[in-house]
């Protein structure tokens, strides 16, 4: 009986690893089955914008879905500010160089409301074979040939109200592709025929809560931004699908409803915690009330009252999504820095233990080998251990910000800034990019304003953009290495406040050497190059 039972296990844990594997592919929004583990990657403990850095791609505009890997290309969205354009790009795995930068749609009316809270190239895609499922949203959803770019076929008639833009992603499952659309208008989800987009099905959300939100947001309270996720239970799928106020279930051959919980009292609209099932039990949360819920996906009809199995609002964030390894569910507060662990199958908490420092989070962790990873919004990456006892591996910080969750393709990862696409990997370094030096004067740089905010949004120095500027001449700085010096001409700024960047290196000695002082050139801030204004 002992060789039988070890047996089972070893076949079950063996099943795990392989339906978790990343060196398959890493498809979709947190991964293969949407679970964010990759067992056996072996990815470094330290990393910085640097460190650790095979190759670093520019990437126009501004996005923040995370990157989908397939065999060697690694693909994201990006949208110009104003979100009059949208884009997919293909970068290949191993050289980081673009193989495809494709404009999917213009927009004519872009929303742009609230432009801090969200990009217009947020939902991450799905990739299979030969294919990429691109979604913006009610802006639009295309299906294109990851050989030649070509767009086989778009759809643009789904729509509601995002009020921040769109953030759900799409998945796949047999021959459907499955959309989301919580708005403050209307509340749907969507299932389309992959092969031509073509509607299998759509399904209304039926739960009201009855709430009223505050006067200037109205109708808030029923916008959300989660990823559905597929599960198999008692031989029978489910689409698991987190709304604003209730957790649904549908049958996604048919888009029947199933079952459903209420999120319960206290505003539960924001939710963008994908699913995650293990144990047989469902994990999601109720969003900006910070409620986790285990469900037992059983029932049908309301079964708030009766498949519940545990809930907790201790250390339950709003943004970042769980993660389950093994029999412990960890999960990272949005301020704070707080890693909390419970037992998944019963909700005892284990710990509940801070990172260091003020960190903010939004970026779901991931786990490798063992090793739990978490980013902040901080420019603070933190690696703890995979285990009931709470252990700090690591602590890198940088200058630079990473803004979506990590693709992990073998022993690397796959992950952007604002700006850039890096490919994280042991052994390798790139050199800095340039910083502005601001004067003490100088406005600070930001990723977006509110709809109230007066003036025009203004970019860091590592945004992939073209700049005028002035040459104030090169010197040897304290390390001994060259620095040639410009002052960016910004005209909204008196001159005594323009901002200053430095493009160090000893390369740039020769290249500057002709340049006059105040002589005036073009900044690419991002490839580093210099051109002078004709």
């Amino acid at each position: 009986m002992k060789i039988y039972c070890f047996a089972i296990t070893y076949f079950l844990i063996s099943l795990a690893s392989t339906a978790f594997c990343a060196g398959t592919h890493w498809n979709q929004f947190r991964g293969p089955g949407g679970y964010g583990i990759a067992p056996n990657a072996q990815l470094p403990l330290e990393f910085s914008d640097t460190k650790n850095v095979q190759w670093r791609t520019p990437i126009h505009d501004l996005g923040w879905s995370s990157p989908v890997v397939w065999k060697d290309q690694v693909w994201v969205t990006t949208a110009r500010e104003d979100g009059s354009e949208l884009f997919a790009v293909c970068v290949n795995l191993e050289t980081g160089k673009i193989e495809h930068d494709i404009k999917v749609f213009d927009v004519a009316k872009p929303q742009n409301e609230w432009s801090n809270l969200n990009t217009h190239a947020t939902p991450t895609p799905i990739i299979e074979e030969g294919r990429i499922y691109v979604h913006f949203g009610s802006y639009g959803t295309a299906c294109l040939d990851t050989k030649t770019g070509k767009k086989l076929w778009e759809r643009r008639d789904l729509n509601c109200d995002h009020r921040v833009r769109a953030a759900s992603c799409p998945i796949l499952d047999k021959d459907l592709v499955f959309l989301t659309y919580d708005g403050v208008d209307q509340q749907f989800v969507a299932a389309l025929e992959k092969e031509t987009g073509e509607t299998r099905w759509l399904t209304k959300r039926t739960y009201k809560s009855g709430q009223v939100p505050i006067k200037s947001k109205p109708n808030d309270n029923r916008k959300s931004y989660a990823t559905p996720a597929i599960i198999e239970y008692d031989g029978k799928k489910q689409l698991i699908s987190p709304a604003a106020e209730a957790t649904y279930s549908y049958d996604p051959a048919t888009g029947q409803e199933l079952w459903f919980i209420r999120h319960g009292a206290g505003f539960g609209y924001n939710v963008t915690c994908r699913p995650i099932f293990r144990h047989g039990l469902i994990f999601t949360n109720s969003g900006i009330s910070k409620k986790l819920f285990a469900i037992d996906p059983s029932g049908s009809g309301d079964v708030t009252d009766t498949h519940i199995r545990w809930t907790t609002r201790r250390g339950v964030s709003n943004i970042p999504a769980p993660l389950i390894v093994g029999d412990n569910l960890y999960m990272i507060s949005d301020s704070g820095g707080m890693v909390s662990c419970y037992n998944a199958k019963s909700g005892e908490q284990i710990f509940s233990e801070r990172l260091g420092g003020l960190q903010n989070h939004w970026i779901s962790p991931i786990c490798a080998n063992g090793k739990i990873y978490f980013f902040s919004k901080d420019g603070i990456s933190s690696v703890v251990e995979a285990s009931s006892e709470f252990k700090i591996l690591s602590k890198n910080e940088s200058d630079t910000a990473f803004v979506s969750m990590p693709a992990i393709a073998g022993d690397s990862m796959l992950i952007r800034s604002d700006t850039h696409l890096y490919r994280i990997a042991k052994g390798y370094e790139v050199e800095a990019l340039p910083k502005i030096a601001s004067t003490k004067k100088a406005k600070k740089f930001t990723r977006g304003t509110n709809s109230g905010s007066k003036g025009k949004t203004q970019r860091s120095a590592n945004s992939v953009f073209e700049v005028s500027a002035y040459y104030l001449g090169g010197k040897m700085n304290s390390k001994g290495v060259f620095e040639g010096i410009f002052l960016i001409e910004d005209k909204e700024l008196p001159k005594d406040e323009w901002p200053r960047v430095k493009f160090t290196g000893d390369n740039f000695r020769d290249s500057f050497s002709s340049y006059k002082q105040f002589q005036k050139v073009s900044l690419d801030l991002a490839k580093r190059k210099v051109r002078r204004k004709k």
